[in-house]
């Protein structure tokens, strides 16, 4: 009985997230781009598998919201995290980049829960490592915060385009890419295997070069 009582809160707030996402679709439909003013207020995935350059098109939203004066915030593992100097070099602002190192991957999504209720952030970026799915419950809280407070909340996961989004709240989720043009220049892609708001399929991609340490 407990269970079931704990399950309807977490119904009706699918049910009002999936509401809200589907008058925002008509009323402004996202451009298809890689960008936080398209993204918008959202929960977010980005997944890559190997050397794919997750860390370096997530970095391209980061270096977006400081721009605009969007504060950011990201979440990673202890065990492993990006470069600074490379990111550094790619023209984000360190001392404005808060980061939260927390080994237990629950700490890492409370900790998402409580700065995206604050409504502080621009953009949150949630390092999940292998995480294959996310409890309806955590997914309902994060969708809901995030487009409340028009906050990015970006998950990155280690996973092929074969496995799944981390769940049906996902508004949307990209496959990174790496494509090598040169011994020290490449693109590095984005596929959308999921778009609620335009659809799936298309892809955007940012020219790079290869600075130590990306991943």
């Amino acid at each position: 009985m407990a269970a079931m009582a704990n399950a309807a809160p977490d119904m009706k707030a699918l049910v009002s997230a999936s509401r809200s996402w589907m008058r925002q679709s008509l009323t402004r439909p996202a451009p298809a781009a890689w960008t936080l003013a398209a993204l918008g207020g959202c929960l977010a995935e980005l997944s890559g598998a190997g050397s794919a350059p997750a860390l370096t098109l997530a970095f391209g939203l980061v270096r977006e919201a400081q721009r605009r004066g969007e504060p950011v915030a990201w979440i990673s593992r202890t065990e492993s995290t990006f470069f600074p100097p490379d990111a550094a070099e790619g023209g984000i602002d360190l001392a404005a980049l808060p980061v939260i190192l927390l080994g237990d991957v629950r700490h890492r999504l409370r900790a998402a829960d409580r700065l995206a209720r604050s409504g502080a952030f621009g953009l949150l970026v949630v390092d999940l490592g292998e995480r294959l799915d996310l409890p309806l419950a955590v997914q309902t809280r994060l969708a809901e915060q995030a487009l409340a407070h028009g906050t990015l909340v970006l998950c990155l996961t280690e996973k092929t385009e074969r496995q799944p989004s981390l769940g049906s709240l996902v508004a949307v989720r990209g496959q990174a890419r790496c494509i090598r043009y040169g011994p020290d220049r490449f693109a590095c892609r984005v596929h959308a295997l999921k778009d609620k708001r335009r659809g799936p399929g298309w892809t955007d991609q940012e020219w790079c070069r290869g600075p130590d340490g990306v991943r």
